[in-house]
């Protein structure tokens, strides 16, 4: 990945971020942009996105975000000049979960600490 696409990944995340706390604050409050990539043409980009509580929270922040994508994107290129704007995918990040889990199976492998012994 080239220098100027993780540049514009950045930028992205931080205007998508910023648009979200300014014009949805109420809906978006549990959202968090966790990463966005775009393709090297500009064309197309995914944005990874992580929602605080349960799966069927998640899939409704998840569709809500999707409805309102055209304002979003519409926002974005009012903000960020760039010759082609990507079209977003919106889709959830599992990574905090899966980081999660594999801490706590690290932790059942490992078992109670035992403290030595003191004379």
């Amino acid at each position: 990945m080239s220098n100027r696409t993780l540049r514009v990944n950045e930028l992205i995340q931080r205007e998508l971020s910023a648009i979200l706390r300014q014009h949805y604050q109420s809906e978006a409050v549990s959202v968090t942009i966790t990463e966005v990539r775009v393709s090297p043409d500009l064309r197309d980009g995914r944005v990874f996105v992580a929602v605080v509580g349960d799966a069927e929270q998640a899939q409704e922040k998840l569709r809500w975000l999707r409805r309102t994508a055209p304002a979003i994107r519409e926002e974005i290129g009012r903000r960020v000049t760039l010759k082609y704007l990507p079209k977003f995918e919106y889709v959830l990040d599992h990574s905090a979960e899966r980081g999660t889990r594999l801490m706590r199976l690290l932790d059942e492998v490992k078992g109670p600490e035992e403290e030595p012994d003191q004379p």
